[in-house]
């Protein structure tokens, strides 16, 4: 959620992380985070979570209902790994955009799909989640993982996503929220705050943008906020589901 306090400037500020920042200035340091990572993002991945990942991705396409002929718009699509199976899912009848707003991010995404061969029904677009560059009641199926919490004003971002869904179409956000027990909590800030920069350290050279990772999952809504929030942007049939004992958490949305 957004700061109240005012950078010297009198402008808003907002949370990077644990610092508050102008929000005018946020878009391009959580840019900067993930062209340092971009090369190694799909890497570190498998390594924080010991592969888990894929398994939640798993779940989010499941829970998707994404069938032949649909139009998915797979927002902060990063490397492409949700994008890749929606591909398959919606066929040559069908339209996937990966939208990202960071360039590197975008063209690693695309180099990879393009050498899977499966970037046939994928269009890339860099756009911000805020503003989304698409008609009203375009798409079916609207997703994003792990990428709203970098969104300066998740609210706005929340209700841009609503405008471009059709009637009855799904959103589902992907994000790291709130473990359910104390002693996992205290286990996974041991891990976030200690072996976690050690190993972006390691991999990428960059320990401060995985110490940024762990303070902006912090920072993020929890379960109960974030539902509080799409309800409020619009969206009817709002639910949750937690994985990994909430350290990551899948909420969907419908809109009426």
């Amino acid at each position: 959620m957004n700061d109240p306090r005012k950078a010297g400037d009198g402008e808003p500020t907002t949370h990077f992380g644990y610092q508050n920042v102008p929000e005018s200035q946020k878009a391009q340091k959580v840019a900067e985070v993930f062209h340092s990572v971009a090369a190694k993002y799909d890497l570190m991945n498998d390594l924080m979570s010991a592969g888990v990942h894929r398994l939640w991705k798993r779940f989010t396409i499941e829970l998707s209902g994404v069938r032949s002929g649909n139009r998915v718009l797979d927002i902060a699509g990063g490397t492409g790994d949700l994008s890749k199976q929606f591909s398959r899912l919606v066929g040559p009848t069908g339209e996937v955009v990966l939208a990202d707003i960071n360039a590197s991010m975008l063209q690693v995404g695309r180099d990879r799909l393009l050498d899977l061969g499966v970037a046939g029904n994928i269009k890339f677009v860099q756009a911000d989640a805020e503003k989304l560059p698409f008609p009203d009641n375009y798409f079916d199926v609207v997703t994003i993982a792990f990428g709203l919490r970098n969104v300066t004003h998740k609210e706005d971002a929340l209700r841009s996503m609503l405008r471009v869904l059709k009637p009855g179409g799904r959103l589902l956000v992907l994000e790291f929220s709130k473990p359910t027990s104390a002693l996992l909590s205290k286990t996974y800030d041991a891990y976030s705050f200690s072996l976690l920069p050690m190993i972006g350290k390691l991999i990428t050279g960059d320990a401060d943008s995985y110490r940024y990772l762990a303070e902006s999952i912090r920072m993020h809504p929890d379960q109960e906020t974030l539902k509080a929030m799409m309800v409020e942007a619009g969206f009817e049939r709002t639910s949750y589901h937690n994985m990994t004992g909430g350290i990551v958490a899948l909420h969907r949305g419908i809109k009426p």
